[in-house]
């Protein structure tokens, strides 16, 4: 499943190449006509990210009321890219996936918004491999592929959305009811009062850190990977609970959290180990298996302790873990 810094990255995409077009919405698939229909011919007007969910917001002029998209991609679901992409300063004929975690990314020296798979993966007319690339379209627009439940088409590019949890259109008051139902994400709440509601909540749970970290109540984006590598990072057990632990290590938690999410928008990787060498930092950018402390590690020495990672299942996901280091 998509983590929280994939859906910034994509909610940037969307404001570079789409807001302040007028957008053709369709639904080649069928399942959303209904939606389509509402949103087709409207101007986006602003796209946001907050933890996993993404919003788009249409209005028939800048001043009329607004109507918004809301996208939660879950395991499965994945936006294709293509057109003129604005990868940087200036527009290039691109296409490019936003799919699945564990994805390759970009390499640290390279400008945030370029092109990166962050969803489930899946053939396309752009082949992915260890680094993003880029490609002339034969034609434009590419014609739909598999599945495609949504369509957003401007004059240069296009979106296709293929297989979310959610997907639906709502009225301003029903995004803020979505949201006040959401933790906080550092990215879009990055004052005190985010950092204090989020230790104030961990503190008087009785759940066990390892699981709290993964409530989209308590805290907005995190998902598996970075679950189990802030944990490692921070040296606690998974099944703390949250009462337990010191107001200081519950802050800690946070800025750590602020801190991955933001090198994760910049290089579209979930790279979880910092200060590494120029060789290991090559290594990292290169592979999936070089990122991370614990996160899929199963069975392997830990890299610090040359104990064997522990897996086990936490609420029917998989929890990676150092017995030795995260006594």
């Amino acid at each position: 499943m998509p983590e929280g810094h994939s859906v910034h990255r994509i909610a940037r995409q969307f404001t570079l190449n789409f807001v302040g077009h007028r957008i053709s919405v369709s639904s080649p698939q069928g399942r959303f006509a209904q939606g389509a229909a509402l949103l087709d011919g409207l101007l986006m007007t602003d796209a946001q990210a907050v933890g996993k969910q993404l919003f788009l917001e249409f209005a028939a002029e800048e001043d009329a009321p607004r109507l918004w998209l809301r996208v939660h991609l879950g395991i499965y679901g994945a936006w294709d890219f293509a057109g003129e992409i604005t990868a940087d300063a200036t527009t290039a004929s691109a296409a490019g996936k936003m799919g699945q975690t564990g994805m390759h990314g970009v390499n640290l020296a390279d400008h945030e918004d370029s092109l990166h798979s962050i969803g489930a993966p899946r053939r396309t007319r752009l082949r992915m491999a260890e680094r993003e690339t880029e490609q002339v379209l034969a034609e434009f627009p590419p014609e739909p592929v598999g599945q495609v439940r949504v369509r957003l088409l401007s004059e240069t590019a296009v979106a296709d959305l293929r297989g979310p949890t959610a997907c639906e259109v709502l009225e301003p008051e029903e995004v803020a009811a979505v949201i006040a139902k959401l933790g906080p994400d550092p990215l879009v709440d990055d004052g005190t009062a985010a950092e204090d509601r989020f230790t104030e909540v961990i503190l008087r749970k009785p759940t066990r850190i390892g699981l709290l970290l993964m409530d989209q109540s308590v805290v907005c984006g995190i998902g598996n990977v970075y679950r189990a590598e802030i944990l490692y990072r921070a040296r606690l057990n998974p099944h703390t609970p949250g009462k337990n632990l010191s107001e200081d290590v519950v802050r800690a938690l946070w800025k750590d959290w602020s801190h991955l999410l933001h090198v994760g928008v910049q290089t579209g990787i979930m790279l979880t180990m910092d200060d590494l060498s120029e060789e290991d930092q090559a290594k990292a950018m290169a592979s999936l298996e070089d990122r991370h402390w614990v996160y899929w590690r199963a069975g392997l020495p830990c890299r610090t302790c040359g104990t064997n990672i522990v897996l086990e299942m936490a609420a029917a996901r998989k929890l990676y873990w150092c017995p030795q280091c995260q006594k």
